[in-house]
């Protein structure tokens, strides 16, 4: 490699790294901020929420890094033709896709970089960060462990899957009159929680009563049952599928399609996950056209501005597009490489244009 190409690279991904870290601090600080009403519920401090954050921080960075690649590129490409050093490297003879391969393997890099934080770095601290604080503000509810099992006074819930934030399916309920004496037992195809938490809606519920000399069944369309164990606390063991590194994703996809059982919401999270790593490497290639193609008339702040533009929409597409895959049924795979492959159908044009 030579001595100009890395170069440019270590113009990139200096850039890249000095913009994640703003953006990162900037969300974190709004994270701290929303952590503020929770403080006070149980043992939940000042400290855990500054905990909580900075465990967050990872996974918010393995989201925000094409946004930040983007930025970083616009910033260090911009900065080196402001000071004419791309005016002698072209001037030299160094062609336009020299730099824009220069630029792109910075772009590989960062996102080799990425996925190893998305996968082995964001998922158990952001695991761990939620069960510290679930442990703390709940303080009254232990975990049962063996799987989705929680404890909630003289009842004992097992959940076997999750299809939503609050959409759950097999919950069963087990009742102890004293700790060696079980008082009933009830199950529900489904169960819907409601925002607060304490109350889950039961669909087809069947109940058995062990009294002391007799048993009593009984069963009802929907029955409503008042607890304690909210969502959030079911966390644990059923994290949600954006959540999930790409491993655990797949390992679950076959396992679910083994079984007959719904997967869109984590085919687009795999998907997803992949599409979101390999645009980091379309939104460094981006940035040549801006200062080199019909954009370089643009002033630095009107190209950092339409950076800043185009990276938003790319972000705010990704979470259109989830929403949609879920809520109308459309193929996860299509509408997670969409806002991908837009960028690189609009990165294509412009650098097509480049000269």
């Amino acid at each position: 490699m030579s001595i100009l190409s890395r170069y440019f690279i270590a113009t990139v991904v200096s850039y890249s790294a000095m913009v994640m870290g703003v953006l990162v601090t900037l969300l974190g600080l709004f994270m701290f901020i929303e952590q503020q009403e929770d403080i006070g519920k149980g043992t939940y401090s000042a400290v855990d929420a500054l905990q909580y954050t900075l465990l967050n921080m990872p996974q918010q960075a393995f989201e925000l890094m094409p946004i930040a690649v983007l930025l970083g590129a616009l910033l260090g490409l911009g900065g080196l033709a402001r000071g004419s050093e791309l005016v002698v490297v072209r001037a030299s003879g160094v062609s336009v896709s020299r730099v824009g391969g220069a630029v792109a393997l910075a772009g590989l890099r960062l996102a080799v970089l990425t996925a190893l934080v998305g996968e082995y770095i964001a998922p158990p601290l952001q695991k761990f960060a939620r069960q510290q604080k679930i442990f703390s503000t709940s303080g009254d509810i232990n975990f049962a462990g063996g799987g989705v099992w929680v404890k909630d006074g003289e009842r004992m819930i097992n959940v076997e899957e999750r299809s939503g934030d609050n959409l759950f399916g097999g919950v069963y309920v087990y009742r102890f009159s004293n700790p060696q004496q079980l008082a009933s037992v009830a199950g529900a195809d489904r169960a819907t929680v409601t925002p607060g938490g304490q109350d889950w809606q039961l669909e087809r519920y069947v109940s058995t009563d062990f009294g002391d000399e007799r048993v009593e069944a009984g069963s009802s369309p929907q029955e409503t049952l008042t607890t304690g164990v909210d969502p959030g606390f079911l966390d644990l063991a059923n994290a949600r599928p954006r959540q999930l590194p790409s491993v655990e994703l797949w390992r679950l996809i076959r396992h679910l399609q083994a079984n007959g059982l719904e997967t869109d919401s984590y085919k687009f999270a795999f998907w997803s996950r992949l599409a979101r790593t390999c645009a980091i490497v379309v939104v460094a290639l981006l940035a040549v056209p801006f200062v080199f193609g019909p954009l370089r008339s643009s002033g630095s702040g009107s190209r950092l501005l339409i950076g800043v533009l185009l990276g938003v929409g790319f972000f705010l597409l990704q979470r259109t597009v989830e929403s949609g895959a879920i809520v109308f049924d459309l193929n996860p795979v299509a509408l997670a490489w969409m806002p991908t492959a837009l960028l690189a159908l609009l990165t294509g044009t412009l650098v097509a244009g480049t000269k």
